[in-house]
């Protein structure tokens, strides 16, 4: 069910129960938490956040800006705290929000986080009109290539095809690196569950491990024969593991 008031866009399912707000990541949207949604809307109130990363015409953009945006969002819905939960590029904003507004996060739930190892981009991404190279680098975000639908590459083929929208990548990018949250980790006594594609190429499984060592209050989930978006490519898997470790928390 997708809702659109003022600057916010954003799909809701469920009711009642714990809040979980979804942040996708740098290449994505909402959607792409797909099947999972309906595996935990049973039981919980999910809204998936579109970051809207590439509208608009300003190019100073920064992961500290969309972590502003999630505050503005939880306002104007009336969210006093919830449980967040972030794919890649989504986990990074997690992390920020929950270092500037502790008291508004229930728990965290990373997959593919960024926010300690930046590999997302490579160092030639992204190379204009070269399709056969974005549909590449697209498969290599899952296990199995075949999850990169034919919508998906078209979707990132444009990204990288328009400069505004590249330049807004870069600058995601950069900012991201800027952002490291190895020194602030240790200090987020929020309880986190990690979950990590045994097979992801973009966050290795080591960057998993990296941040189960620096988050004092964190559990770590893997999935075999799964890559970046495990959300995505084992929407079931994934949605047990998050059902167990909320109750667990008592979330």
């Amino acid at each position: 069910m997708i809702k659109e008031e003022g600057k916010f866009k954003w799909i809701e399912e469920g009711n009642s129960g714990q809040p979980i707000i979804l942040l996708h990541g740098l290449m994505g949207g909402a959607d792409n938490f797909g099947e999972m949604v309906d595996f935990i809307s049973k039981k919980y109130h999910v809204f998936g956040l579109d970051l809207k990363l590439f509208e608009g015409r300003s190019l100073k953009v920064s992961v500290k800006k969309l972590s502003d945006y999630l505050f503005d969002f939880m306002e104007h819905i009336g969210i006093k705290s919830a449980v967040l939960m972030g794919n890649s590029m989504g986990g990074h904003i997690a992390l920020i929000f929950a270092k500037e507004y502790p008291e508004m996060v229930d728990g965290m739930i990373l997959t593919g986080s960024s926010g300690l190892f930046e590999n997302s981009l490579g160092s030639s991404f992204p190379r204009r009109g070269d399709k056969d190279y974005i549909r590449r680098k697209t498969e290599e975000v899952f296990y199995d290539p075949s999850v990169a639908t034919e919508e998906l590459v078209d979707r990132v083929f444009e990204i990288a095809n328009k400069r505004t929208s590249v330049l807004k990548l870069l600058g995601y990018a950069k900012s991201a690196i800027r952002h490291n949250m190895a020194d602030d980790l240790p200090n987020l006594q929020i309880s986190t569950c990690l979950i990590w594609g045994e097979n992801d190429v973009v966050t290795p499984p080591h960057v998993a491990e990296e941040f189960h060592k620096l988050l004092p209050k964190s559990d770590l989930y893997w999935i075999p024969l799964c890559g970046h978006a495990a959300m995505w490519e084992h929407p079931k898997s994934f949605s047990e593991i998050v059902l167990s470790w909320m109750k667990k928390y008592n979330l």
